[in-house]
């Protein structure tokens, strides 16, 4: 009998649990709180919930020498631990995290250990680069070559759901969403290298009617430009990978980076009302008319967007914040998280796009666009947990079977590995629909 252990119980982690339980194979959920590893197995005979923190390394040694292969679904800063434990023990691995040089520094041993650790196996990273290679694949095959490439991913609340300022709900690692927005983004654009500093990420994004959800905003999705590369695309004029939100997020998130209160550096709040505080990490007086002075700070109206989305979270209220040696972004992301968490009765929605513009053999253009639209339900699993989940869930069965012989530190771009999985989730209704042959005039700027 197969044995599997995951490392880690959150919020995506159900569905590959219950994939794999119900192929028959025994599966061990290790994660700081019992109960949570028991909410994932339930009463299944070949479901082992088991406390484990990671701070016990011998812990860690022993589960992955007794298990065929190890997911780890903690947060990516613990991969590298437990690869090389996989690697002493000759264990496959599979995460969903993007690889950090720290991993990539581990192909020569892994493959020395005769093992894969297949990587961005999710939604973004994951479904993207499978889809994406798939249609790259086959304009190589008809001798064509990729000019233009936008590959767009958004995990969003249901349109029903997304009443609040931000338009957003959370249903994937809250903390790691708003973290996002202290990214830099860089990309290509028709031949040129644009770098997005952090503190323009959110300003002038695209705009994008996304079929059957209508208008959503994009904004640069970290450094596009290793892409190209790992797609195997040197012709291309364009590469951007961007973020799906509703509108109206880039316009607060953009303000509330203007004020500082995204910013990670400690000070001590004690004795702050929010109010107080918004005041003090913004640089702005706190006597007198507050609103005002933002309004006045950010160029904007009394009765701007922003504005709302501060007074809605509570930021402007002379309530005590209760807070001592804190950082605005602990502030604020917890403020969020306990505001903007997806309701156990409301549906999220993972929204994807890739926008290609080929030219074939004959010189003649062409735009391919693929798009995912997929909701989650209440009843069952989130879309952005089925999503996730889901791929690693089938790649772990190849590989347990033998059906991914690939060695090292991997990604999904590869034939053996994204073709099966493409099909085996269009069986299960995550798919890409593709239209090809469309006019240039389908292009983004077209």
């Amino acid at each position: 009998m197969y044995k599997v252990l995951i490392l880690g119980a959150g919020m995506v982690v159900r569905p590959i649990v219950k994939y794999l339980l119900e192929k028959d194979i025994y599966v061990t959920v290790a994660t700081r709180t019992r109960s949570k590893a028991e909410a994932m197995t339930g009463n299944h005979p070949k479901g082992r919930p088991m406390e484990w923190t990671v701070d016990d390394e011998e812990g860690l040694d022993r589960m992955v020498g007794e298990h065929d292969i190890t997911v780890s679904l903690l947060p990516w800063a613990w991969h590298p631990l437990v690869a090389r434990y996989c690697i002493r023990h000759k264990k496959n691995m599979v995460t969903t995290s993007y690889v950090k040089p720290e991993m990539q520094e581990l192909d020569s041993q892994a493959k020395d250990a005769g093992i894969i650790i297949l990587n961005e196996l999710g939604l973004d990273p994951g479904i993207d680069h499978m889809s994406a290679m798939r249609i790259i694949d086959d304009v190589k095959g008809r001798g064509g070559k990729v000019e233009g490439f936008y590959s767009i991913c958004g995990a969003l609340p249901a349109p029903e759901a997304a009443q609040n300022p931000f338009g957003y709900r959370f249903s994937w690692s809250p903390k790691g969403v708003v973290m996002a927005g202290n990214n830099d983004g860089r990309f290509l654009r028709d031949g040129k290298t644009v770098t997005v500093p952090t503190e323009d990420l959110f300003k002038n994004p695209l705009k994008i009617d996304f079929p059957d959800v209508g208008p959503l905003e994009v904004y640069p999705n970290r450094d596009s430009l290793p892409y190209i590369d790992l797609y195997g695309i040197p012709e291309t004029k364009t590469m951007v990978r961007g973020t799906f939100r509703n509108p109206g997020w880039c316009e607060i998130m953009d303000a509330i980076k203007k004020l500082g209160l995204l910013s990670t550096e400690k000070k001590d709040f004690s004795g702050m009302s929010f109010a107080g505080f918004v005041a003090t990490t913004a640089g702005i007086e706190p006597n007198g008319n507050l609103s005002g002075k933002i309004a006045t700070m950010l160029n904007t109206g009394k009765f701007s967007l922003p504005l709302k989305a501060l007074e809605w979270l509570g930021l402007l209220e002379e309530k005590p914040m209760g807070r001592g040696i804190d950082s605005p972004f602990e502030v604020v992301s917890d403020i969020m998280i306990d505001k903007m968490m997806l309701g156990d009765d409301e549906r999220d929605m993972v929204a994807m796009q890739h926008i290609f513009l080929v030219s074939g053999n004959d010189g003649n253009r062409e735009v391919i666009k693929s798009t995912m639209l997929d909701y989650g339900s209440p009843a069952t699993d989130t879309a952005v947990a089925r999503t996730v989940a889901l791929p690693a869930a089938i790649g772990v069965e190849m590989i347990l079977e033998g059906k991914i012989t690939a060695k090292g530190v991997h990604i999904p771009v590869i034939p053996e590995i994204y073709n099966p999985i493409l099909d085996r989730l269009g069986d299960m209704g995550i798919k890409m629909d593709e239209e090809y042959g469309l006019p240039e005039s389908e292009y983004i700027g077209g």
